[in-house]
């Protein structure tokens, strides 16, 4: 349990949120949404004791263990993999380590052989004999292999750090867990195994995230931070978004009357619920169905992009043919052999692989900035395409403002690109900004207005909703699935990838696996596990 007593929390002037009261219970699972900027990350810390509040107090239930994803991956460089996800459980990190030191001694007193007898029992108690088959478990289930489990952490790629740094989090069931960005960096399986865990914790649990499939899979309450409140509401975020949405037209139409409004309401909660009933969370998580109130939908201040990719120019036939490709890395690495495919007109294909620099390879190959180690690509005479690279940090060395950087990239005075940057949420002064100062979510922002300036009729998209807010993920994921053209994409996104793409093409070392099916149909097929599991051997 987790109660947030009158909490306010500013900065400088500004504050994100003032006399917040809520109470945080047992066995739900908390979806924190809100804005860039809102106060999401704030709120983590301020429960955590990271930031300290303005005004207010946190409380914690009784003998009662918080437990919080850290972000700092450096922190812990000095020690190995296995002590790092030991030292999640505070309380037994500190009795394994008096007890060493007892058990050091030349000689031990009687006060030491009395405390040692102490330690000893609360030790027991908190399942320490197991702890390290446990945590290895953990980091097993998380793909960091038992070779490495002594290792130093300083010796971890980044993305391998992630993954003990969540064992860490997760190590002896602590009682409230805070997981800022869980997601951040995990394949789409370990993502998965992370849904289907926290689908069955009972504690309380506060997740921050822009995977709207996680949030979806795992949440059973919505908090939302908006207009300077935190306000709590039942369900998951699809539930919140089209609530929200559904609740916005109805403030439009004035001529709805209040009675019909609340049965389009209860309409809407009946077939929402009928939907969630069907899916394949546990029954657990299902509670939240139950919960769901009609008094609690309302429009949300949210602002979504303008993201609108139109066609200068139908597409033949003939869109894009790949023969015998193979790519390898830097380090002699074979990211992909043998890659053979032909993309059929209105195809929406994403890209997918263990190695995700298999997918950035193929995407700067087919646009001509790599060469291939074998093979060959031949695109229709009738395509043009826009490219989303993965790294745009070349766009962005200039001193040029946003009007004259985006001008560079297509037809149409100063009002025009003012125009497409109103649409990407750039207003007034802002379009003014040198671009060699944005965030990494409005460099993104940036290079889909450069992309929608060229009207292609096929999109490449490599892994396009990195830095991208809930809201820009949205409005890009609604556009992509009603586009008439062809997309190449790959991405991390579960939701993404389920409502756009019609069929799926795995990159591997031995060639690839191609399926006219749906992302869902394709992971969960055993068959196709077993065959995906021989293509990386």
């Amino acid at each position: 349990m987790i109660a947030a007593n009158n909490i306010t929390f500013r900065v400088g002037k500004k504050a994100l949120f003032e006399d917040v009261n809520i109470k945080f219970t047992n066995g739900n699972i908390y979806g924190v949404i809100g804005a860039n900027g809102a106060g999401k990350s704030t709120l983590l810390k301020a429960i955590s004791g990271e930031l300290e509040p303005n005004k207010g107090t946190v409380e914690l239930g009784p003998g009662e263990r918080l437990s919080v994803l850290d972000q700092d991956h450096f922190k812990y460089d000095a020690y190995s993999v296995m002590d790092t996800v030991l030292m999640g459980h505070e309380p037994l990190w500190q009795n394994m380590k008096e007890r060493e030191a007892l058990y050091a001694k030349p000689e031990m007193t009687e006060e030491d052989g009395n405390r040692a007898a102490d330690l000893e029992l609360k030790f027991a108690e908190m399942d320490g004999w197991n702890a390290e088959s446990d945590a290895a478990q953990m980091l097993s289930n998380l793909g960091i292999k038992e070779h490495m489990h002594q290792k130093m952490m300083s010796e971890l790629s980044n993305n391998e750090k992630v993954r003990v740094m969540l064992a860490k989090a997760l190590f002896g069931h602590p009682d409230n867990l805070l997981l800022d960005e869980p997601t951040n960096d995990l394949d789409l399986d370990t993502v998965q195994w992370l849904e289907e865990y926290l689908s069955n914790v009972e504690q309380t649990v506060l997740v921050v995230s822009h995977d709207r499939h996680f949030l979806d899979a795992v949440s059973t309450q919505t908090v939302d931070i908006d207009f300077g409140k935190v306000t709590v509401f039942s369900g998951n975020y699809s539930f919140w978004y089209e609530s929200s949405q559904l609740a916005l037209r109805q403030a439009q139409n004035q001529r709805q009357k209040a009675e019909e409004k609340r049965k389009e309401l209860e309409e809407f909660i009946r077939r929402f619920s009928a939907n969630v009933a069907k899916s394949k969370q546990t029954t657990s998580r299902k509670k939240m169905l139950e919960k769901l109130n009609v008094e609690e939908i309302r429009p949300s201040s949210r602002k979504y992009p303008g993201i609108i990719f139109q066609m200068d120019r139908e597409p033949g036939n003939q869109i894009l043919e790949v023969e015998g490709l193979k790519a390898v890395d830097t380090d002699g690495t074979v990211l992909f052999d043998n890659v053979n495919f032909n993309i059929e007109k209105g195809q929406k294909v994403v890209f997918l692989s263990h190695n995700p620099k298999a997918m950035t390879a193929l995407f700067e190959i087919i646009n001509g900035n790599r060469e291939a180690q074998a093979g060959t690509y031949k695109w229709g005479v009738t395509i043009t395409t826009a490219y989303l690279p993965l790294d745009n940090t070349e766009f962005f060395q200039s001193d040029m403002n946003l009007v004259d950087w985006l001008s560079q990239f297509g037809p149409g005075n100063e009002v025009v690109m003012k125009g497409f940057l109103g649409r990407m949420l750039f207003s007034g002064e802002e379009v003014l900004k040198k671009v060699n100062v944005l965030s990494g979510g409005e460099k993104m922002r940036c290079m889909i207005a450069r992309m929608q300036l060229k009207n292609a009729n096929c999109l490449i998209l490599d892994t396009p909703t990195n830095h991208l807010d809930l809201e820009s993920i949205q409005a890009f994921n609604n556009n992509l699935v009603g586009f008439k053209g062809n997309i190449l994409f790959s991405s991390h996104d579960h939701e993404f990838i389920q409502t756009v793409a019609d069929r799926i093409i795995e990159l591997t070392p031995k060639g690839t696996i191609d399926k006219l099916m749906q992302y869902d149909d394709y992971i969960y097929d055993e068959q196709l596990k077993a065959q995906r599991a021989k293509m990386y051997e």
